[in-house]
């Protein structure tokens, strides 16, 4: 790998906020409301208490991603927290299998509001009851309110912090090396290759898709991986990446923050330890794996 790594990773501003707008909030509501998520979904859903949110996938039989969400028990209920990229509604893919269980799924995405605060937060802030973490945003807390008390919030929160750009939350999940679900890791990809591996919980029982996860991790690899990358020159997504002069894949995501650019690129499997570079001769220093290094044990590409 190409060393000059630099001594942190920035994050996300703490005196900052970034309100979830667009973002699909779905109740799901029943008394087998937690154990019927667990049963489906990647995580382990079981101990989930309240205050508390969890990163999960929805997989296909095949082991392929569907969907990506947050479960948050904001203590009177579970709801589901979905990037608006992602093509497909995850009430619409979870209805089927709703069936004969005590289980319902409610849009609730203009009745409740969604804040997050990369900080933590410590001020009163009138109307937001119910505080959930880790954000869906990666580090700190998610603030949930209804949407009738939005503004009171919203004004609460501008006495002490300053609104996010778009522009600004996406350089700071690019900066943390956070996938996202249709611009990184695409609709279809196995867990490991897209680097939601760490959403996918090894030691719970059935959920849909675990057989084939659990082949690609004990018997094999992924035929793609991943890579959070940190250059000093420009590089932009849908840019080739070279390995060895050869194209190994692509950039995904790329972003400028404290002056230099961070990415995540799209690589063969047997490229992961290579130096990369762009076309025009910009060295891209790897960081990690995103997700976590998948299983290099036995010596045939997987697919499930």
């Amino acid at each position: 790998m190409a060393a000059g790594l630099p001594a942190s990773v920035p994050h996300a501003a703490p005196t900052t906020y970034a309100e979830l707008e667009g973002w699909r909030v779905v109740g799901v509501e029943g008394a087998d409301a937690l154990r019927w998520l667990h049963d489906l979904l990647s995580a382990d859903l079981l101990d989930l208490g309240p205050g508390e949110a969890r990163r999960a996938l929805l997989l296909a039989p095949t082991g392929a991603v569907r969907a990506e969400c947050t479960v948050a028990h904001l203590g009177d209920g579970v709801v589901l927290l979905q990037d608006p990229a992602q093509p497909r509604p995850i009430d619409e893919l979870l209805a089927p299998y709703v069936l004969s269980s005590d289980v319902r799924l409610e849009d609730r995405s203009q009745a409740l509001r969604t804040f997050a605060l990369p900080g933590g937060v410590h001020e009163a802030l009138p109307g937001a009851t119910r505080r959930t973490a880790p954000s869906a945003l990666g580090a700190g807390v998610d603030l949930w309110c209804r949407a009738e008390d939005a503004p009171a919030v919203r004004e609460a929160l501008g006495a002490t912090r300053r609104a996010a750009t778009g522009a600004e939350i996406e350089a700071w999940r690019i900066a943390a090396g956070r996938p996202r679900l249709a611009v990184d890791a695409r609709e279809g990809d196995l867990p490991a290759e897209c680097g939601l591996d760490d959403a996918v919980s090894t030691t719970k029982g059935c959920f849909l898709g675990q057989e084939a996860v659990a082949r690609v991790r004990n018997l094999g690899h992924p035929r793609r991986v991943l890579v959070h990358v940190v250059a000093d020159g420009t590089v932009r997504p849908g840019e080739p990446v070279l390995a060895e002069d050869r194209e190994t894949g692509e950039v995904t995501s790329a972003a400028e923050l404290d002056d230099r650019t961070y990415a995540l690129v799209r690589i063969r499997w047997a490229d992961r330890e290579a130096d990369l570079r762009t076309p025009g001769g910009v060295d891209l220093h790897t960081i990690a794996c995103v997700g976590g290094p998948p299983s290099s044990r036995g010596s045939g590409e997987s697919r499930g």
